[in-house]
Parts: structure tokens; C-alpha cells; sequence
């Protein structure tokens, strides 16, 4: 189970590794960046799709269950976080859901990589193991 506040909003995931390799190109690159990279996945998802592309991986089911910027920040001060600091990573998801501000692709990972960004479907597949009950 997935439990958000971003209801169908949707969201430019991006795999760790592609963050990583964009960073280590930074680094090394002989010309300098000199800009901000944002970082995006190949495509952009809802949790619902997320969870569907991981059910069809594991081979189990997996759901997206939406409940309240309200009972998310509440679910944060149970697991010990502080009420502002709740209330603030509440209001990303929730801004996620209303505004869709994490409604974007870029192009980053193959302009500076070579390569396309990795799919999740493809990031799924690759850590399956992780996904299915032994």
C-alpha cells in the first residue's frame, strides 16, 4: 500500500542512480554546468500508476490509497515529527495534488548523460526482488 495526500497528481519520479550519474557529471565535467539541474524521470506518474507498474513487477497487489493533507500530517506527528515540520511535508503533497507542481519531465539526465532517464517501469523491473514476498 502507497498512502499519499497527492490524490491523482502526478510526479516526474527520478531514479537515484540517473540523480547520481548527473551529479558526478557535474563534477567532473571539464566545462562547467553552471545551472541548476532539475532532475527528472522519463515520465510523469501518478501514485495509482505507480502502483500499478509495480503490481504487473511483483506480480501481487499494490494500491494507492489517498487520504487528507490533514491525516497525513497527522500520521507524521505519530511517527514522532514535529507539528510545523508535519504540516509542511503534508503541504507538499498537497500542493502536488491541488497545483501539480511536480507535474514535469525534463530532458536533464540525457543532455548530460548520453541517455535517456531510466523509466520507473525499468527501475521496477531491475530491483523485482525487492518487490515480490519470498
Amino acid at each position: 500500500m502507497i498512502v499519499t495526500a497527492t490524490g491523482s497528481g502526478r510526479i516526474g519520479f527520478a531514479d537515484a542512480d540517473d540523480i547520481a550519474e548527473v551529479g558526478v557529471r557535474a563534477l567532473i565535467d571539464e566545462q562547467p554546468h553552471n545551472t541548476d539541474h532539475v532532475i527528472t524521470g522519463a515520465q510523469s506518474l501518478s501514485y495509482a500508476e505507480v502502483a500499478e507498474i509495480i503490481s504487473a513487477v511483483a506480480g501481487r497487489t499494490i494500491t494507492h490509497v489517498n487520504i487528507s493533507t490533514e491525516e497525513l500530517a497527522a500520521s507524521y506527528i505519530r511517527f514522532g515529527l514535529g507539528e510545523d515540520y508535519s504540516r509542511f511535508l503534508a503541504g507538499l503533497e498537497e500542493a502536488i495534488s491541488l497545483r501539480g507542481t511536480e507535474d514535469l519531465v525534463t530532458e536533464t539526465v540525457e543532455r548530460v548523460t548520453g541517455r535517456p532517464a531510466r523509466s520507473l517501469r525499468d527501475f521496477a523491473v531491475a530491483h523485482a526482488s525487492c518487490w515480490k514476498h519470498n
